[in-house]
C-alpha cells in the first residue's frame, strides 16, 4: 500500500495532516506515537471508516481488514465465536459452503490462532481477553486480507497475554507473508514485531526507517522521548 499526502479533519480540526507512507508486500510497518497523535485516525483512513484527502493505493477495500484494540467490544455478543468468524469468510463464501465445510474452515481460521475447534461454540464473555483477541484475528485473516491493520491490539490485554498475541501476530506474518500497518504508543513492542517503523507526531511523520536503525540513532528528540518511556528492567 502506498499513502500519500494523507489528511484527515474532525471538524475545523486537523488530525493528520500530509502523511506519506509506504507499506511494501510481506512488510510489517509499525506506526508510534503517544496518544492523540492520529494513529488509530491513520488506520480508520487506510480501512475506509473516516473521509480523507490524498490517495491510498493498494488492495481492495475488502482485503485490507483490521483488528481493533477492544476485542470483546468487536465481537457481537449474541453470536458464538464459530458465528463470528464465519462471517467474515472471504468473498462472502459463508453463504455458498455446505454447513461440514464452514465447520471446517472455521476449524482452520482458529488453528491458525492457536485456538482449539471447542471455542466455535463458545460466547465472548466466556473468553479470555487474550482468547477474544485471537478470535478477532481468526475473523480477520477469513477475508485473506492482503494488508492487516493491528490497532493497539494489546494494549487493552493483561501484560500476562500481551506476550502471546505478539508472538502470534509475528507467527502469523511469517507463515501467511502478510502485509500489515502495527499501530502502538510502544517502541518496544513495535521493535519486537515490525520491519520498519514511522513515529507520528501531532499528525504529522517526522521519522521512518528501518526499526532497529530507528531505534539505534533516532534523528528526532520525539522519537528519543518515546525511547526514553520504555520500561526498563532494574538492575539488581
Amino acid at each position: 500500500m502506498r499513502i500519500t499526502d494523507l489528511t484527515v479533519r474532525y471538524g475545523s480540526r486537523t488530525v493528520v495532516e500530509g502523511l506519506d507512507l509506504d507499506i511494501p508486500p510481506a512488510t510489517v510497518v509499525g506506526l508510534v506515537g503517544e496518544s492523540g497523535s492520529g494513529k488509530s485516525t491513520v488506520a480508520r483512513a487506510v480501512t475506509g471508516l473516516v473521509p480523507y484527502r490524498g490517495t491510498i493505493e493498494g488492495p481492495a477495500r475488502h482485503k485490507v481488514q483490521m483488528v481493533f484494540q477492544d476485542p470483546y467490544g468487536s465481537l457481537n455478543p449474541r453470536m458464538t465465536v464459530g458465528a463470528s468468524v464465519a462471517e467474515g469468510l472471504a468473498g462472502g463464501r459463508a453463504g455458498t459452503l455446505s454447513r461440514v465445510q464452514r465447520a471446517a474452515e472455521v476449524e482452520r481460521l482458529l488453528s491458525l490462532v492457536s485456538l482449539s475447534p471447542r471455542y466455535a461454540a463458545r460466547y465472548p464473555r466466556e473468553l479470555s481477553g487474550g482468547q477474544r483477541q485471537r478470535v478477532a484475528v481468526a475473523r480477520a485473516l477469513g477475508t485473506r486480507p492482503e494488508l492487516l491493520v493491528a490497532d493497539e491490539i494489546t494494549s487493552a490485554l493483561d501484560v500476562s497475554v500481551q506476550g502471546s498475541v505478539l508472538n502470534l501476530i509475528r507467527s502469523l506474518q511469517a507463515e501467511l507473508d502478510l502485509s500489515m500497518l502495527f499501530i502502538s504508543h510502544d517502541l518496544a513492542v513495535v521493535r519486537y514485531v515490525c520491519d520498519r517503523v514511522a513515529v507520528l507526531h501531532q499528525g504529522r511523520l517526522v521519522e521512518e526507517g528501518p526499526v532497529e536503525e530507528v531505534v539505534a540513532a533516532p534523528r528526532m528528540a520525539y522519537t528519543r522521548a518515546l525511547l526514553d518511556a520504555v520500561p526498563r528492567p532494574v538492575s539488581a
